[in-house]
């Protein structure tokens, strides 16, 4: 195996995205998982949203058995050329900036919160006074 070693680029590989025709990146190493579409206990589906990334992560978290990790072996095909491999992307939240609307609303929506209750017990007080029978 070690003397049929191809090099495969990331762009090439990400190609590979179909049921017909899929490969993986795990570990740095390329796999042809097409025949074992059908067969994969999770579904093909499964397979698929690993594509067009370094599933490495992905097939770790599953929990894969031994006798899964020695079936990797008759599908592959290559190494994946590291320097192709697009930086894992760090998820920044997107800024919000408080305007100065928003600022107010919220005072007026407080302020709402805290009088409406007290006019609805002070209207519930006068009714009770003038309907109140002598």
């Amino acid at each position: 195996m070690a003397s049929d070693r191809k090099i495969h680029s990331f762009g090439e590989v990400a190609k590979h995205n179909k049921t017909k025709d899929c490969w993986l990146v795990i570990s740095g190493k390329v796999y042809d998982v097409t025949p074992f579409m059908e067969e994969h206990p999770g579904g093909d589906e499964v397979l698929l949203s690993a594509t067009g990334k370094d599933a490495t992560n992905d097939f770790e978290d599953v929990g894969h058995s031994d006798s899964a990790r020695d079936m990797m072996a008759k599908y592959y095909i290559g190494e994946i050329d590291s320097s192709t491999v697009p930086l894992k992307r760090t998820y920044a939240p997107p800024q919000q900036v408080l305007s100065t609307s928003d600022k107010a609303s919220d005072f007026v929506i407080k302020i709402l919160q805290f009088l409406v209750p007290l006019l609805i017990l002070g209207l519930a007080f006068v009714v009770r006074h003038y309907t109140k029978k002598e």
